[in-house]
């Protein structure tokens, strides 16, 4: 049965979760704008924009969950056209906006990269800096099989330099713009690297280090975590929790 439950609740839950203080991050973690409304219905998506706040407004939610925020240090200071008329709607109509990016990446359970582990059929996996190194079990999974997995569970085609041995026992796991952790992985010996962008020097890379690199897309790479908060809301506090999908091709 759905309920309702204050908003200071729900963040409060997601912060003891998450440590946000933890983190130096790019953009501020946690409720970005307040609304005194109670909450029934929570809203989750990837990335704060027009699109999905209109789409929230539709669902009558009174909170948006997201993992890209709305404010960002490499955005202009002050309050762009752009940023106003994404914060118009929600203080018009007392709709909330939170945001958890690194800790959400980095989180054992919750993470997008743990629950990209888990979803490839890892046995286990253990903190890569934000990310996760994924171990398979035996003598691991034929290349093939992973960039097939990869494909499964992300939706679409990856971008894959096959440079790698033909079975993969070790995976590094980094979603979003992460391919500056390659060096990284080629340092500790790992079979596979997967994030979400590519950059044009990891093809080389990947190629004389003997490591095959995936970018499965910054995007799709990150519908997890924010799906699993959702869902964690919704178990703990009665609210209603919708995905909304928004696909980008990058």
């Amino acid at each position: 049965m759905r309920r309702m439950a204050t908003l200071d609740a729900l963040i409060s839950d997601l912060d003891e979760l998450l440590d946000p203080g933890a983190f130096d991050d790019l953009g501020p973690n946690g409720l970005q704008v307040p609304s005194p409304r109670p909450v029934e219905r929570v809203v989750t998506a990837v990335s704060a924009q027009r699109q999905l706040i209109d789409r929230a407004i539709e669902l009558d939610a009174q909170l948006i969950l997201c993992h890209h925020g709305l404010f960002w240090r490499f955005l202009p200071t002050g309050l762009t056209p752009v940023l106003a008329e994404r914060l118009r709607p929600l203080f018009k109509h007392d709709v909330a906006l939170a945001a958890y990016h690194l800790p959400l990446d980095a989180h054992a359970q919750v993470g997008n990269n743990a629950l990209l582990a888990a979803a490839l059929g890892c046995a286990g996996h253990d903190a890569f800096d934000i990310g996760r190194v994924g171990r398979f079990d035996g003598d691991g999974v034929e290349a093939d099989d992973l960039f097939a997995r990869v494909r499964a569970v992300t939706g679409r085609e990856p971008l894959v330099f096959d440079a790698g041995p033909r079975r993969v026992r070790t995976i590094g796991i980094v979603s979003g713009a992460a391919a500056k952790w390659l060096p990284q992985a080629i340092a500790m010996g790992l079979d596979a690297f997967l994030t979400g962008e590519p950059a044009e020097h990891v093809m080389a890379d990947a190629r004389e280090a003997g490591i095959h690199f995936i970018a499965a897309g910054h995007y799709a790479t990150e519908t997890f975590g924010v799906r699993a908060l959702g869902d964690r809301l919704a178990a703990r506090h009665g609210v209603e929790h919708r995905f909304v999908d928004i696909p980008n091709p990058v």
